[in-house]
């Protein structure tokens, strides 16, 4: 897809997550990575309501190259990308279930939610908590950085989810699963759940080539 199609699908996808609530307000980004750099929706943007010829357009380090000025948490997607070779877009949310497990004390860092369904494991895998770091500080994205190689999502404490996948439709569908499976896990607190054992887990890998 040409960097125009990719400009039009951004807006379609923004849309689609802010009228079924999971992005309000001026919250949330999304990015895809282009040949010459990457394009971002801008800061203080309703998701909602994206223009295709206003997305800010940047190089790999990070400069402004057209479009309005990028989301401040620009620098969250250059370290996933940077790390991740194959990844081709990312979203970031503040979706409520997953927002909501962010907040939670008593979560296991390295796999904060655990493996509830087959579809969270193909789509998720692991999801590392990252520290809490307030918005705008540089250290989350160097606190991303050491886990992005190893997880193709993070969530972020306090925030939300980042995740990425090969193109933007892959990304948008492993953050809706997250989103689901946050609610399950919520849903299901204090009741003992069955998951998926250890062995389970390995026959999906091995069947479905997982990579997360």
């Amino acid at each position: 897809m040409n960097e125009s199609g990719l400009r039009e699908e951004i807006c379609r996808c923004g849309a689609s997550l802010y009228e079924r609530g999971l992005a309000t307000g001026s919250s949330g980004n999304i990015s895809v990575r282009l040949d010459d750099g990457w394009l971002l929706t801008p800061t203080n943007a309703c998701l909602g309501r994206l223009d295709p010829a206003r997305l800010s357009k940047l190089d790999w380090n990070g400069n402004l190259v057209s479009g309005d000025p990028a989301s401040k948490e620009a620098f969250l997607h250059r370290a996933m990308y940077e790390e991740r070779a194959g990844a081709g877009a990312i979203v970031h949310l503040h979706s409520t279930h997953s927002a909501a497990v962010s907040c939670m004390s008593g979560l296991d860092p390295c796999d904060c939610i655990p493996p509830l369904t087959a579809y969270f494991v193909m789509k998720i895998g692991k999801l590392p908590l990252v520290p809490y770091h307030r918005p705008g500080d540089p250290g989350l994205g160097e606190a991303i950085r050491g886990l992005a190689g190893r997880h193709s999502a993070v969530l972020l404490a306090n925030h939300g989810p980042v995740v990425s996948g090969k193109t933007l439709e892959s990304a948008l569908y492993a953050t809706e699963e997250l989103e689901e499976t946050a609610k399950l896990f919520l849903l299901l607190r204090g009741m003992n759940p069955r998951v998926l054992t250890s062995e389970q887990i390995a026959e999906l890998k091995r069947v479905f080539q997982l990579d997360n």
